[in-house]
């Protein structure tokens, strides 16, 4: 299928209909970035303005030192969000969201809400169909 500049789509119909093909790999990459836990955990923290590196990590239990760094350069590299270091003793590095990430935020948070409204329903159909996470991981 093509649009009417002649490019091809990457579906005839669907969410994917209105999407030039050549674009599709990238915007999967995007899709796994910010769909990923940790990053939309950081977006959701960030909310309320620019936190450091041990505030962030305070606010996200679970997250080991490693990927939070990593998430971090990731989400900053993608322009969602930013990192400012002060020339201060000791020093001082601040992350807060971008206008690209202030964005995405609302969504996140309405992913997580529906998460966290939906929790106790979708254990017990998991636990029905023998895939409930093991209590070290709930």
């Amino acid at each position: 299928m093509q649009d009417s500049a002649g490019r091809e789509m990457a579906a005839a119909a669907g969410p994917c209909a209105n999407i030039p093909a050549d674009h599709m790999a990238f915007i999967r990459q995007v899709l796994d970035r910010v769909g990923d836990k940790w990053s939309m955990l950081i977006i959701a923290v960030l909310r309320d303005g620019p936190l450091r590196y041990t505030d962030l990590q305070r606010q996200i239990p679970g997250i080991s030192q490693r990927m939070l760094t990593h998430t971090l350069r990731q989400l900053q590299d993608d322009g969602l969000i930013t990192r400012t270091a002060y020339a201060e003793v000791p020093p001082r590095v601040e992350y807060a969201l971008a206008p690209l990430g202030r964005g995405l935020h609302e969504i996140v948070l309405q992913l997580i809400g529906w998460a966290a409204d939906h929790h106790d329903e979708i254990r017990t159909h998991r636990a029905r169909a023998g895939t409930a996470p093991s209590s070290s991981r709930s």
